[in-house]
């Protein structure tokens, strides 16, 4: 079976990175809109009897991006395709896995089953918000990290008496596996969500006073929860000397304002989500183009991708 590559247009650097560590090309195909704003996609060879990867993030414009996948992937199955796999290393609506406060919608589920309904056979994303979302999803999810390569990265920069922190409780068992890669201790900050971008921090548990803190989390999007993490800790007398490392980096509404006045020494993020980068910073990109390479030759292959998936 043939292996085609195909990616959408919201990270066209990574889609070539991925390519060139599979020493593969991409397919040629076509997403553009009518003038009445309709998304339009077009394949432009053949993919009958072929093992499809589609490569795009779900980054902001969200609800473009993922309908740019629902549509090349009907496109594909249409033309003759033996199996499609999504692979989306930024996963939009991961947030959304339960119903918080009553009358919402699990927009996880909603789009997982999206996905499923366009043909896809199965998904390959990265550090989602919660390994419990695989229970979700409809059809097969592998769970990538970008942990390794990031700590990889990040030993260079990281100096003694320092301490994993996570910038709230949902974040706890990902500054644990920090802590045990790295042989650090742990602090959790703990926080109220009051709104979209709006948190209120609650206080800290694990000692942070004279150490220099690591904070790590899936994700940066406003920047509301990594302020306030670090306000937390320098209130309890962390050393002023903060690194950050996050798998997504999205900087989206007031991201760089908050940003930008705080100790932050580096600032480590993939390239999961393209551009974005917040001013003030010395930010630190790690391309995840290695690891999504390895995950699609194993899956084309049929081999093992235990090593690859992040378990609870």
């Amino acid at each position: 079976m043939q292996l085609v590559l195909m990616a959408g247009p919201a990270n066209p650097a990574l889609a070539k990175g991925i390519a060139q560590a599979l020493d593969a090309r991409l397919a040629d195909c076509e997403v553009s809109r009518f003038p009445d704003g309709e998304i339009h996609v077009e394949v432009r060879e053949t993919v009958r009897d072929a093992d499809v990867y589609l490569l795009q993030p779900t980054t902001p414009p969200i609800e473009a991006h993922l309908l740019q996948v629902l549509l090349l992937a009907d496109a594909c199955r249409r033309g003759g395709a033996t199996r499609v796999t999504a692979v989306i290393p930024y996963f939009g609506y991961a947030r959304q896995d339960r119903r918080a406060s009553g009358r919402e919608a699990v927009g996880a589920r909603v789009i997982a089953e999206m996905l499923q309904g366009a043909g896809i056979d199965r998904v390959v994303a990265v550090d989602l918000h919660t390994t419990a979302l695989e229970g979700v999803f409809p059809v097969p999810l592998e769970h990538l990290t970008a942990m390794p390569a990031l700590a990889a990265a990040l030993q260079s920069a990281y100096r003694e008496r320092g301490v994993v922190v996570a910038p709230d409780a949902g974040a706890t068992k990902l500054a644990e596996r920090w802590a045990r890669l790295l042989d650090l201790p742990v602090a959790v900050v703990h926080k109220t969500r009051l709104g979209g971008d709006v948190v209120q921090t609650r206080g800290l548990a694990g000692e942070v006073r004279s150490r220099r803190p690591l904070i790590v989390d899936d994700m940066i999007s406003t920047g509301g929860t990594m302020a306030g993490a670090i306000a937390a800790v320098l209130e309890a007398g962390a050393i002023p000397d903060v690194v950050v490392a996050v798998s997504h980096g999205l900087f989206v509404g007031p991201a760089a304002e908050r940003l930008a006045p705080l100790p932050i020494t580096r600032l480590f993020v993939t390239d999961t989500v393209a551009g974005g980068d917040p001013p003030g910073h010395a930010v630190h990109v790690v391309s995840v183009a290695p690891l999504l390479a390895d995950a699609i030759g194993r899956l084309h292959h049929g081999r093992s991708m235990s090593d690859l998936i992040l378990h609870a």
